[in-house]
């Protein structure tokens, strides 16, 4: 199985590469036409929800830095 990276950018998306498939909470699969990379929606103002549309542009602020989770309890 191939590797999939998902990355955290600054003020915006997340990027998904790999071996991946995206499903809605009806477990549907969306047709990705053939790409194996997307960029995800975190600001909640894109128009083609979940996928990022740029929308974010000046409205949403987030500096990625990873950090570790706690333990699970």
């Amino acid at each position: 199985m191939a590797k999939t990276k998902i990355t955290v950018n600054n003020n915006g998306s997340l990027i998904i590469d790999g071996d991946f498939q995206i499903v809605d909470k009806n477990d549907n699969t969306y047709d990705l036409g053939g790409r194996d990379k997307v960029s995800l929606c975190r600001c909640g103002k894109s128009a083609n929800k979940p996928f990022c549309d740029g929308s974010h542009r000046g409205h949403f602020e987030h500096q990625a830095e990873a950090f570790d989770l706690p333990p699970k309890p």
